[in-house]
């Protein structure tokens, strides 16, 4: 018997052969199976992990792109507003406020800090000379807005010598 089953085996062709060796071998190889459902799982859930990362990544650098073009226009703004109030007419003391357009408010703070009288150093010193009043005055200006749900502010301070009062 052992005799007929030799020559029913190699009176099979090869391929016959080969896939009962693999099929019924306890060890099979790697390369003939895909991946496994468990596997493909953990790698979508990585890849959506790192586009998660990525985007948050992204959105931070926009937002404080965002929050940079604000702070800048805040401050040309506020220049802005001390320019004109120093170089505008003469200083008086005062609050100021109002609205920039958008979302930007800003307000002018002029308050005297101390005064004198003073000569001029070429002038002629006869009777009723002429001496006049000069205060030193603080300028502060502000400008505000809101950047989501926080206010944010620029404030520019100086000290400018203006004509007082007598």
């Amino acid at each position: 018997m052992a005799a007929r089953t030799d020559a029913t085996l190699k009176s099979r062709p090869s391929s016959v052969a080969g896939e009962c060796l693999a099929r019924c071998s306890p060890v099979r190889a790697s390369s003939d199976h895909g991946f496994t459902l468990l596997e493909v799982l953990v790698a979508f859930i990585i890849a959506a992990l790192a586009l998660v990362v990525l985007f948050n990544a992204g959105l931070a650098g926009l937002h404080s792109t965002q929050a940079a073009s604000h702070y800048e226009q805040a401050i040309a703004r506020a220049r802005s507003h001390l320019t004109a109030s120093v170089h505008a007419g003469p200083l008086v003391s005062g609050d100021w406020q109002g609205d920039d357009g958008g979302g930007f408010r800003w307000r002018l703070r002029v308050a005297p800090i101390a005064s004198a009288t003073v000569k001029p150093a070429n002038a002629v010193t006869l009777r009723g000379s002429a001496s006049f009043p000069l205060t030193l005055f603080a300028v502060t200006v502000s400008v505000a807005w809101r950047d989501g749900g926080v206010a944010r502010e620029v404030r520019l301070d100086t000290e400018q010598i203006g004509q007082g009062t007598r």
